[in-house]
């Protein structure tokens, strides 16, 4: 198998939102060579963000080595890693490594959209952003991550939307800040946004662990209304300023 290189330097502009047809992450078996190189310093590093935060869980997830945007779609290649590593490349920022994740951008039949507010307990407490999660073993299909269902499972765990009863919008969008790759793609749904909001809370009451603390309807791009991560900003923008 070909060793797949990145083209960063033919990216678009951070935050600049580019339409694309659709995303082909393939997962290589072995070690993620961030992962063997730093393992000492990240695993050093887990034990401080445990310390801090007894809550986090060292999972497994997929990071990107190399990533390629060309001909309308995103191209590159994976190794899982545990979740502790992650963290410490997400403080580090090396170019040895991309995180991309993907989200759905949900928007209630009145207009809204609707996002999360993340648990005090997760690594993102109070952050604003639409449900979502990093991909996972459970979401490699023979050998390649399934983008629509990383983004489906995400919504219905965290939230309890199902997104297979949404109308989806034809192809993705995907923006990059700091190496970190956001693949988006927006649901209309049948439900307002009070419908919605109160759903999700149904849904975090019965859930004996919840990841968010509730759901919030936005209706403007106000980018100091809450708590967003940057990513969510060009988002906004794209949704409610006609930029799309």
């Amino acid at each position: 198998m070909a060793i797949l290189e990145s083209n960063t330097a033919e990216w678009p502009d951070e935050g600049e939102i580019l339409p694309i047809s659709g995303v082909d992450i393939r997962v290589n078996e072995a070690p993620h060579p961030f992962h063997l190189d730093q393992l000492d310093q990240a695993q050093e590093n887990w034990r401080q963000e445990i310390a801090a935060n007894p809550h986090l869980f060292d999972g497994r997830m997929v990071l990107q080595r190399a990533l390629r945007i060309e001909n309308g779609r995103v191209v590159g290649e994976g190794h899982v890693v545990p979740y502790s590593t992650f963290l410490w490349w997400r403080k580090t920022r090396t170019d040895a490594a991309f995180h991309l994740f993907a989200m759905p951008v949900i928007v209630s039949s009145d207009g809204a959209l609707i996002l999360v507010r993340m648990g005090s307990h997760t690594a993102n407490p109070a952050r604003v952003y639409s449900p979502s999660g990093s991909l996972e073993p459970d979401d490699v299909v023979d050998g390649r991550c399934d983008i629509a269902g990383n983004i489906r499972r995400e919504a219905l765990e965290e939230t309890g939307i199902d997104l297979d009863t949404a109308t989806a919008e034809p192809g993705y969008h995907v923006l990059h800040m700091g190496r970190a790759v956001t693949v988006f793609r927006l649901y209309r749904v049948a439900e307002t946004a009070e419908a919605l909001v109160e759903k999700v809370a149904a849904h975090i009451a019965d859930d004996p662990e919840p990841e968010i603390d509730e759901a919030i309807a936005i209706w403007g791009p106000d980018p100091g209304a809450h708590n967003y991560p940057p990513f969510i900003l060009p988002i906004l923008t794209w949704l409610f300023d006609g930029k799309r």
